[in-house]
């Protein structure tokens, strides 16, 4: 096994399809629980200046409603509408990810078996180290969304959580931010 601590100044976070239409059919996470998770996560990347990019799908009502959570810690933030399962597979969203130079992908999104899975998948064999954040993703059902984690798991991309990744950035908690990571773990724990 290779463990490798992340580092802040090589992570950026993919927050995928975490909007109106879609969270809503999430069967695998409390729709309370993906939302205090989405929100600590990208809470996390401001402490830590993590760069965050949003990608949305394209949708017959209209322009995508991003969950409020991303916007309240991170302001409003490029989106980019795919027609694609893949956030690699659209030009616009891969060459963000990349223009960030950094190695260490985070992804959080609805639904695991699709844009998440898709897209690990992908950063992966373009040689990111990949990260499914598994409190801030949320499956369609248990049983697709098991076998799309063990798929992952497979092709070596890492499971994780807000716990862990938080725990990680905090470091020594002694230190200004290693108190506000562990802060914003507390706060989404909070009943």
């Amino acid at each position: 096994m290779n463990y490798r601590p992340v580092d802040p100044a090589d992570i950026v976070v993919l927050f995928a399809d975490l909007q109106a239409g879609i969270m809503e059919r999430a069967a695998t996470n409390d729709a309370v629980r993906l939302r205090r998770a989405v929100s600590a996560l990208a809470k996390l990347a401001r402490l830590f200046d993590i760069p965050s990019i949003v990608t949305t799908a394209s949708t017959s009502e209209g322009a995508p409603r991003v969950t409020p959570e991303i916007a309240a810690a991170l302001g409003e933030l490029p989106q980019y509408t795919r027609t694609t399962t893949d956030a690699f597979l659209h030009e616009a969203t891969r060459e963000a990810i990349r223009k960030t130079a950094r190695k260490t992908l985070l992804i959080a999104g609805v639904a695991t078996e699709i844009i998440v899975q898709h897209s690990a998948l992908s950063g992966a064999t373009q040689g990111f180290h990949v990260q499914i954040v598994v409190d801030a993703c949320a499956g369609l059902s248990t049983r697709t969304e098991d076998a799309a984690l063990r798929r992952l798991v497979h092709a070596g991309v890492v499971t994780t959580s807000i716990a862990s990744i938080a725990g990680q950035l905090a470091g020594d908690f002694t230190q200004p931010k290693g108190m506000q990571a562990l802060g914003i773990l507390y706060e989404m724990a909070s009943p």
